[in-house]
């Protein structure tokens, strides 16, 4: 995943009380590595556990012919990522040396089950792999209200079975992927997350952002407002040094879904999967600075991120499905002093582009928990939010409680702005550039049914709310490459609430197999279908 997810504010109950900083852990709670507990060998918790779930799943291709880490690896990712296909790990990747290192292919990307279609993301979460887009975001959000848990200090772990330093670190020597042909450089971070720390060491942050390789000790890497990831570096900015930094790959995979969300500032990620998964995190101290990372990680590169060293970066081929070669930035440096990593190592790759990626299963769906949550603890009526991947996870679906709607006695323009007011000036509503508002027939996890009223119930323009001067998520191509202001604007509230569900309630029925047959009829069906020839639901 490439695009750092945007962070929220003002919210609670988490505490901002520094974890991972040194001593704040009492000596007795620091474990060996062979005392570590087995709840960290669990899928959710250890990349390597994760791996072995998908193959139990029957959701993992396991190649053992060599493949090319450049285009030809991507392009087996590319295409299941395009098909729902089995998550490819490919065992012999071209140029790597005593196993390092291996890839794993579309690790949160869908499958095409209809009744396990999210099975990678619940996996993420040890939930069952059927379940549905709303248990997910549910458990999500299930942290919000318990205690953070600390991590818990181990002396060693998985991570340090093999160490480099100095001359013996060259990533240029290492198969790191080309994902896509008009690439600006070959990506080695798009599923990992980086770790700093606050210049006083009462923030952690872990963070998503992506990284390509720049030399044989040096990354470079998008760090840009309002990401965490660029608030810490203003604040070592003003210390006048450089940060010490760890980019961490093959992380448990709870961490990654807490790195996707827009948790508030001075919340750390650690506390929050602990919170969410009953399990403190164990960590261990890098080999060169005082920042601690998981255990079971697959890869740790360890150094500095500079103050005032840029490199170009990118082009990369963007969530958006799009790529403009030449376009490149000028970002920030990171020196990699050493790596660390597991025997067999397994980088996680994300091969972004058009539907369906991790780009949008994960980024998408976190963000629209975090305006759910935000409606709700505003007192809006929003029962159910959604980034429908159809959209690119551009737009959102907001499910209103038309019952408590209507006890507003609103009308659709004060209620389309009070809904924009909120989300389009809020971190969370960032990268959201339409908000489309239905009722309770709607299922906003169902894009035909998002669809079918937007275009059947939303007048353009006149039920529609336009915001010219909040802030624009400059990477969509219209933004970007489009014609108008690429920073600001660009975003609508679109009402798809019929006239009747801000008065008297609904006023018709859908003309479905749900709604147009009896209870009656639709259970002779149901019970006859597979035998008149039909397949299995």
């Amino acid at each position: 995943m490439s695009t750092q997810t945007i962070q929220q504010v003002q919210r609670r109950p988490l505490t901002t009380t520094t974890i991972m900083g040194t001593g704040f852990i009492p000596h007795e709670n620091v474990l060996s590595y062979h005392s570590s507990s087995s709840s960290q060998d669990l899928p959710h918790m250890n990349f390597r556990s994760f791996v072995e779930t998908l193959k139990e799943d029957n959701d993992l291709v396991e190649i053992n012919d060599e493949k090319d880490p450049n285009l030809e690896v991507s392009a087996i990712i590319r295409k299941v990522c395009e098909t729902n296909d089995y998550a490819p790990l490919f065992n012999n990747v071209k140029g790597a040396h005593n196993g390092f290192f291996r890839i794993l292919g579309a690790p949160a990307s869908l499958r095409s089950g209809i009744r396990d279609r999210y099975g990678r993301l619940a996996r993420h979460l040890a939930l069952p792999a059927d379940s549905s887009m709303k248990q997910i975001i549910d458990k999500m959000l299930s942290a919000k209200t318990m205690k953070p848990l600390t991590p818990t200090i181990v002396k060693s772990g998985a991570c340090k079975e093999n160490k480099k330093f100095g001359d013996e670190v060259d990533l240029l020597k290492l198969p790191v992927p080309l994902i896509h042909k008009a690439d600006g450089g070959k990506y080695i971070q798009t599923y990992g997350m980086h770790i700093l720390q606050s210049p006083d060491g009462k923030w952690t942050k872990w963070s998503i952002a992506r990284t390509m390789v720049k030399d044989d000790k040096h990354l470079v890497g998008l760090v840009i407002p309002p990401q965490h990831i660029w608030e810490i570096q203003q604040m070592w900015k003003k210390e006048g040094k450089d940060i010490p930094w760890a980019l961490v790959l093959g992380v448990p995979p709870a961490a990654i879904m807490a790195c996707c969300m827009p948790l508030p500032d001075g919340v750390s990620e650690a506390e929050y999967v602990g919170a969410m998964t009953g399990t403190a995190v164990e960590v261990t101290k890098c080999e060169t600075n005082d920042l601690y990372v998981p255990t079971t990680s697959e890869i740790v590169f360890e150094g500095k991120l500079s103050i005032t060293e840029t490199g170009q970066e990118g082009p990369f081929a963007e969530l958006y499905g799009y790529i403009f070669p030449g376009v490149r930035h000028k970002c920030p440096v990171y020196r990699v002093d050493c790596i660390t990593h597991r025997d067999n190592a397994i980088l996680p790759v994300s091969a972004c582009g058009r539907l369906t990626d991790e780009t949008h299963t994960l980024i998408g769906p976190l963000v629209a928990a975090e305006i759910r949550q935000l409606c709700q603890e505003t007192g809006l009526p929003v029962k159910e939010a959604f980034t429908p991947f159809e959209s690119h996870v551009t737009w959102c679906a907001l499910q209103i409680d038309t019952k408590a709607l209507r006890a507003m006695k609103t009308t659709s323009a004060e209620f389309s702005r009070r809904i924009g007011d909120l989300i389009f000036n809020h971190k969370v509503g960032y990268t959201i550039h339409r908000l489309v508002l239905v009722g309770e027939d709607i299922d906003v996890y169902k894009f035909e049914d998002v669809i079918w009223a937007y275009t059947t119930r939303c007048r353009p323009h006149d039920d529609e709310v336009y915001y010219g001067d909040c802030k624009a998520f400059p990477f969509i191509p219209y933004n970007a490459h489009g014609t108008h202001n690429p920073v600001k604007g660009g975003k609508v509230v679109s009402d798809a609430l019929l006239s009747a569900e801000y008065t008297t309630g609904r006023t018709w029925e859908a003309a479905s197999y749900k709604e147009s047959y009896w209870e009656g009829v639709k259970a002779k069906v149901d019970e006859e279908w597979v035998g008149m020839g039909f397949r299995e639901e």
